[in-house]
Parts: C-alpha cells; sequence; structure tokens
C-alpha cells in the first residue's frame, strides 16, 4: 500500500521552521486531504495548526508522526493562492505561515465551533448509509461528536461531492443568524396523494402541503406563513402529523440587509470615457495581460469605466475584484456597486464585524458571487477565474500593509493578473509618481480622463496666507475670507466642508513661561490633548494622563494648548456661527459600527451645514450641494520627515478640492496656510498634476528617492540604547560591504520617532537601482538576528517602505 504523506506548512513563526514538514495522512483519511486545508498535526510535546502545501508518496525521513486531524472538509486556500504564499513570502521576507493566515478572514483565525451540515438542496437520502441516519434527523451535526463517532472520513468523502459543508461559528458576541425553515418529511408522490385525501375542514393545512407540491425545496416559516396567508399553528400541526419538518438553518448575515439597492443601468459613455474603455475590454476580450493607469481629474467618471469594464467580465463568466482605501468604503461607493450588480457583490471592509466577513468571504469560496469590493485584504478574495482587478485611488498609502507580511496590494494584484492573464486597472486623479513614470515609460498603459463629467468647471481655489491673517491682527484659526464665505453658505442653505488633518483637541500642551512640552513616558513624542474627556493621550502606546495646572518643571500657571484639532474648530465653529449646524467626522466619533454611514446620511439628507473631519471627508463623497472645501491648515503634513510629504499634500488637497461644485452648483475651494509659496500647495490649488509631477521628479531625482532609486529600510529597536546602537552599526557595515557602490547606505541614524514604547529605534535606510543579491542579503541579516530572539533585538525590514517614521 502506498504511503501518503502531506506538506505542512506549521503555525510557528521562527526561522527554525519557516519549511515544510512531512506528515503521515492515517489510513482513515486517504485520499480526503487536499492541498490548501488546514490540519492539526503534533510538533513537539504541541498540538498546532498548518496548512497542507502538497501531497507526496515517499519522504526522506523514516520515521513520520501522523495528522491528527483535517480542519477544513475542503481547501480554504486554492492552488493559485498556495502559490501567492510563495510569492509573497519572497517578495515581502516573511514567514510562509504569516502569508497564508494573511489570505484567510479573522473568522477563522478566531476561537469558532464547527459544524457541518447538508449544502443547499441537498436531500439526506443521497449520503452514505450511516450519514443518512445522522443527517434524517438533524440538518446540522457537531464536529466534535462526528470525531468522537470516526465519522469524519465519511464526511470529508461527501464534502468532496459537493453535498455537505463546514460552518465556522465565531465565538462572538454575536450569534450566528438562525431562521426557522419548513422543508417536506415525505417524498413529492405522498405528499400528492395527502393534499387529495385530506378533508375540507382542513382547508388551510391542505393550501400548505399544496404549496409544496409547487415548490418542493424547504422555505422560511416567516415566507411561508406569509405566501398562504396562514398561521404557524396550521403547519406546526403538519409538522406533528410528520408530512413536513421544522428545522433552524443559518442564514448569511447581510450588513446591507435593511437597505435597498435601486437597480441602475449603465450610463452612456462621454468620447473621452469611450476612448479610455476601449483597450480594456480589448484587453479582456483578448485575455491579455497589461496594466492600465486611468488618470482622470475627480469627477470625470472613473467609476463608471470600472462598472462597465466588470459588466463585460461577468457576461464572459469570469469575475473581478475591486479595492478601494478603507476611507473611500463610503456607503456610495457600495450602493454603485450593488446597485449594478445586486447580490453579486460581495463586500469585505472593517466596518463588518468577524461574522459578517466571514459570510462575504464564504460567498466568494463558494462562487456565490462575481465581484469582491473591499479594502486592502479582499486583494486575497478566493476567486478561481479572474477577469479584471482594479485598484481605485490607487496613490492611497494604505494599500501597503505594515506589519507582516509588508505587501503592498498592487503588486499582489499584478502578480495575481498574470496568473489569470487579465488586465489590471489603476485609478486616480492624482497617481503615485512611481506609477506615472512607469506609464511615462510604458510599462503601464496610460489612459487620461481630463475633463468632468458634466463639462462642470473644476472648483475656483484660492490661497490664504495665514501669516498675512496674523500680522493683520486674525488671531483665529478661520481667514477673514472663509468666515465670510461660511456665512454665505448658510445664507444660501448650501453645504460647506471644512477639512483638518488632526483630531483631538490641540497638538501639544506648553509651558509658556519655561517652554516645557508634556511627552509621552514610553515614546519621544508629544501628548495630545482631548478635551471631551480632559485627557493627554499618546498616538503611538496608548499611554493617558490628566491636564497638568501648572508646568511640572517651573510651577509657573501658564500652561496653554497649541495646534489646532478637530474638537477645538468645532468649539470655535460653535462660538463664531452659533447658528451653524456641524458634524463631525474623525476617528473619535466613528469608532462605532455603523456611525460613519449615519453622519453621512445625516448630512446628505441636510441635518447639518458644515461637515468637518480629517481624511476620512477627503475622498469618495459626491453631494451635489457642497459648495465650499475650507482646507483650514494645508501643513499638517507638509513639514513630516518623509520624502513623500509634498506628494501626499498634493493628492490631498486636491481631492478635498475635489468634493466642490460636483453638480449644477460651482464650487470653491479656500486653502489656508503658511507656506503659501510651497509648490506643492500652488499646484494643487491649480490642480495641475503634469507640473507638479515634473517638478517633484527633478527632486527625487538629485536625492536619490523613489521611482528612480528602489528603497528597503532596516530597523532595530531594543531597551537597551547602546545595544541598538551597536547592532545597527553592524548591519551597516555588513550592507556597505555587499552592495554595490552606486548603492547609497544612510545610518545607523535614530529614527524619527526615536522611541515607542520603552524601545530605542534607530535604522539604515539603503537606496539602490539593481543589486541582484539584495533579498539574498536582507535574508541573511534577518536570519542571524532572528536566531537570537533572547537578547530581545527586534530587526524588521521594510522593502519599499511607505512610512518612514
Amino acid at each position: 500500500m502506498k504511503m501518503e504523506i502531506a506538506n505542512v506548512i506549521v503555525d510557528v513563526p521562527a526561522k527554525q521552521t519557516d519549511r515544510a514538514f512531512d506528515y503521515l495522512i492515517p489510513a482513515e483519511w486517504s485520499g480526503t486531504i487536499q492541498p490548501g486545508m488546514r490540519v492539526i498535526v503534533p510538533f513537539g510535546p504541541r498540538k498546532i495548526q498548518g496548512f497542507v502545501t502538497s501531497l507526496k508518496t515517499q519522504s526522506e525521513f523514516e520515521k513520520l508522526r501522523e495528522i491528527i486531524e483535517p480542519m477544513d472538509l475542503e481547501p480554504v486556500l486554492n492552488k493559485e493562492l498556495l502559490e501567492l504564499g510563495d510569492w509573497l513570502t519572497e517578495h515581502t521576507l516573511c514567514f510562509k505561515i504569516f502569508a497564508f493566515q494573511v489570505m484567510l478572514p479573522a473568522a477563522l483565525k478566531a476561537k469558532y465551533e464547527k459544524k457541518v451540515k447538508l449544502a443547499q438542496g441537498v436531500e439526506a437520502s443521497v449520503l452514505s448509509e450511516p450519514l443518512q441516519i445522522l443527517f434524517e434527523n438533524n440538518l446540522m451535526i457537531d464536529w466534535e461528536d462526528a470525531l468522537k463517532q470516526g465519522m469524519v472520513p465519511l464526511l470529508l468523502k461527501e464534502a468532496a461531492k459537493g453535498t455537505l459543508e463546514v460552518i465556522y461559528i465565531v465565538k462572538e458576541k454575536v450569534r450566528k443568524k438562525q431562521r426557522k425553515f419548513i422543508r417536506p418529511l415525505v417524498s413529492l408522490e405522498e405528499l400528492k396523494v395527502e393534499v387529495e385525501r385530506f378533508p375540507a375542514k382542513a382547508e388551510k393545512q391542505k393550501q400548505v402541503l399544496s404549496y409544496f407540491t409547487d415548490h418542493f425545496e424547504p422555505v422560511e416559516l416567516r415566507q411561508l406563513v406569509a405566501e398562504v396567508k396562514t398561521t404557524s399553528a396550521t403547519v406546526k400541526a403538519l409538522v406533528e402529523k410528520k408530512l413536513l419538518i421544522e428545522y433552524d438553518m443559518e442564514v448569511y448575515r447581510d450588513p446591507f440587509e435593511h437597505r435597498t439597492f435601486k437597480r441602475t443601468k449603465p450610463l452612456p459613455l462621454t468620447n473621452s470615457q469611450q476612448t479610455a474603455i476601449g483597450p480594456i475590454l480589448n484587453a479582456i476580450e483578448t485575455n491579455r495581460h497589461e496594466v492600465f493607469l486611468l488618470y482622470g481629474v475627480t469627477g470625470s467618471g472613473k467609476t463608471e469605466i470600472y462598472l462597465q469594464s466588470i459588466q463585460e467580465v461577468i457576461e464572459r463568466g469570469q469575475e473581478a475584484i475591486v479595492l478601494v482605501p478603507e476611507i473611500s468604503l463610503t456607503p456610495q461607493m457600495v450602493n454603485r456597486f450593488k446597485g449594478r450588480f445586486g447580490d453579486l457583490v460581495a463586500v469585505l471592509h472593517s466596518g463588518l464585524s468577524a461574522g459578517e466577513k466571514y459570510d462575504e468571504w464564504r460567498k466568494i469560496q463558494r462562487k456565490e458571487v462575481k465581484v469582491a469590493v473591499g479594502a486592502r485584504s479582499a486583494i486575497f478574495a478566493p476567486f478561481e477565474n479572474l477577469g479584471i482587478l482594479i485598484i481605485d485611488e490607487e496613490h492611497e498609502t494604505s494599500y501597503k500593509q505594515e506589519e507582516m507580511p509588508r505587501y503592498h496590494a498592487r503588486d499582489v494584484a499584478i502578480e495575481r493578473a498574470k496568473t489569470y492573464s487579465c488586465p489590471v486597472v489603476l485609478g486616480s486623479a492624482t497617481p503615485s509618481l512611481e506609477s506615472f513614470a512607469r506609464a511615462q515609460k510604458k510599462v503601464y498603459h496610460l489612459l487620461s480622463l481630463p475633463s468632468r463629467m458634466n463639462n462642470q468647471a473644476l472648483p475656483a481655489v484660492e490661497i490664504i496666507d495665514m501669516r498675512e491673517e496674523l500680522r493683520d491682527g486674525n488671531r483665529s484659526m478661520f481667514s477673514r475670507k472663509l468666515l465670510d464665505m461660511l456665512k454665505d453658505r448658510l445664507e444660501k442653505q448650501q453645504q460647506s466642508v471644512l477639512f483638518l488633518n488632526k483630531r483631538g483637541h490641540s497638538s501639544f500642551v506648553m509651558c509658556r513661561d519655561c517652554g516645557y512640552v508634556m511627552n509621552c513616558p514610553n515614546c519621544d513624542i508629544s501628548l495630545t490633548y482631548h478635551r471631551v474627556n480632559e485627557q493627554m493621550k499618546c498616538h503611538y502606546c496608548g499611554y493617558e494622563s490628566h491636564v497638568p495646572h501648572q508646568c511640572p518643571e517651573c510651577s509657573s500657571d501658564y500652561i496653554r494648548y497649541f495646534g489646532t484639532g478637530t474638537q477645538k474648530v468645532e468649539d470655535e465653529l460653535g462660538k463664531i456661527l452659533p447658528e451653524a449646524r456641524v458634524i463631525r467626522m474623525d476617528v473619535d466619533t466613528t469608532g462605532r459600527k455603523g456611525s460613519h454611514e449615519r453622519l453621512l446620511t445625516d448630512f446628505q439628507n441636510g441635518k447639518a451645514d458644515i461637515l468637518l473631519g480629517t481624511q476620512m471627508i477627503a475622498k469618495g463623497l459626491d453631494f451635489p450641494n457642497i459648495t465650499l472645501v475650507g482646507v483650514l491648515s494645508a501643513d499638517t503634513m507638509l513639514h513630516l520627515p518623509d520624502f513623500r510629504a509634498s506628494e501626499k499634500t498634493f493628492q490631498l488637497l486636491t481631492q478635498v478640492s475635489g468634493r466642490a461644485g460636483r453638480h449644477q452648483l460651482p464650487g470653491e475651494v479656500i486653502i489656508q496656510t503658511y507656506s503659501p509659496e510651497h509648490y506643492s500647495v500652488e499646484l494643487a490649488g491649480t490642480q495641475d498634476y503634469d507640473l507638479f509631477y515634473q517638478r517633484e521628479m527633478m527632486i527625487r531625482k538629485i536625492r536619490h528617492y523613489p521611482p528612480f532609486y528602489y528603497l528597503s529600510l532596516i530597523t532595530v529597536s531594543h531597551e537597551q540604547l547602546m545595544t541598538v546602537v551597536a547592532a545597527t552599526e553592524k548591519i551597516v557595515n555588513y550592507v556597505r560591504s555587499q552592495v554595490s557602490k552606486d548603492a547609497v547606505v544612510l545610518g545607523p541614524a535614530a529614527s524619527p520617532i526615536p522611541r515607542i514604547n520603552n524601545r530605542y529605534r534607530y535604522q539604515c535606510l539603503i537606496k539602490y537601482k539593481r543589486e541582484p543579491n539584495m533579498t539574498k542579503m536582507l535574508k541573511t541579516i534577518l536570519d542571524q538576528y532572528q536566531k537570537d530572539t533572547k537578547s530581545g533585538l527586534l530587526v524588521s525590514i521594510d522593502v519599499n517602505p511607505f512610512i518612514l517614521m
């Protein structure tokens, strides 16, 4: 008899275990364990879970331990995702177990119970003998019970035929949704005979049975009662007569069940939209892999191009993934996709509970939907026949994951699209410099939408120099011009949006006598003042403290709040425009589930005059009545120690400006700044991306930054400062000895935030063009320091980092 052996990647993230281990498949599981399933295996004295990556019949090892039990009836990762795991491991320098785990919904990683149930529309009579009896009276059985009774191998065989499925019941506060269902307990023939037999006085019962002679499949009790216009007592009587059976069935948690989506039809395309969509449709039809950069000003109708391209893909029987930044996964965005494709859309974003996310993921896995719309992690949606991948607002930094595996969704999309030879569409009004440079070099195919849909003019932008306002004695956070325009909009009953990239009340608290600033005791960064609960908070480690009334250094009473946050602006608005109704949107007000949507709906319905918020209001909002956008301080991002600071400022200002005047009413934008002469502020005012691109590229070239050079950032942290410095020096010397003279190695240097959570941080930045040994060298560094975990030294490497803090 041939041995069956599984290669298993075990859930022990360490250098020594980052490879496949051989395990023997016990005879009873023979032929049922497949690659992509999760299994429980013995590892040392422990039992741990792992992923089966492949099967074989021979092993170089004499004695093999056996797999304890499978965790799934069918693979949770398909062949393509398993291969993608290898690619992720290689490209992000992570452990393979991390690469597989990032592809699964959180519910599969949480604590859960497992149940097995009949697949939709399957009768117990088609199952093999012992299972028939088991499922005749129970529509769902417990996995643990099945294990004890030795039934699991039989269940696996049935699952392979598609007659059974496993349900994960996440141990959350939310119970899974159960509804009462009714189905016939006898065959269709017997049912027809019973209908004839029923006496005239049992008219209602007769009607219920007749209903099932027309629809033989299970139906929800509520629906049955409504359709036959009867009561549940009538149905209960038939259950007692053993003609029908009542049971509980799990239904999908639908995050949108209380909303109806008005079906929309494809809109006629403008000439420039027609020109832009042509090459995309051509790539879909010829099954060709190509990357398109759809560069269109705000309001130019990029979404319609996405929708019509997806329509084409669905008609060809293929599937689509659409990524949108978490912030712009607004109800509006969901509406557009659900309105066009109805139930063929699964939506994955952080506003859903673990259970809801799992249900949406399962719809994809069961091929019940054709389109997945979601934030970054939706790029791993388990489709098997992709026809297009779309990344909207492709310049967004949130597409890069900041913890292991440090992948960029754009790179993953391109890798998956190569496998399926299908197009990738990257859309943006302000493309990242890297993407635009690739389009200029013809690596990507550039498609342009130069004007807005209804040929509306872009809003008029005015830049206000706040230094002048100060000189004229205006100490308020609102310039005179902005205040006048806010009053004007109130009179005209139009809406305004005020944007500020800081939550909280004030950035920091300082003593005016001695200059003392309250810092976090665990991190080298100032504490932020939150007025609502009168607290000082650290936004890095979560440290909280009360607000001092006297300076801890010199005991002076001159403690003052500096900088401006959204809470402070809200208070100020209340004083100067008491009649204005204000909605504030930031992390503090949108923490609760559904609050984001509720606040936006209130604003759309005209329940407020001013929407005040942080980054989350900069994207994707499309309200007809917004005619004024005010940016309170364009400088918050400009002066960060980040080479992308100018690019991010330009993108954000352009995006925010694009919220005004999108419909009939013309829009105006006021940008308040202390650096009006900075090119990123000036050019955002004229929305001139091309000129900005030229200016910024010149600076990037001189300073050896992307897209001219690649970057890798090595960060070292430890509780002892000297240990960090010594280790970083050693790493820098090794890097210098391994790279060519064209590479630039900066460091060792303290990180911009030198201490977080009582750990000192040092870094080394490598800028390089072509270094064939780069991956190998970085792996060597990681291997060297991962062996030595006892010392508490942590080394992390970010290839192509987006955050240099």
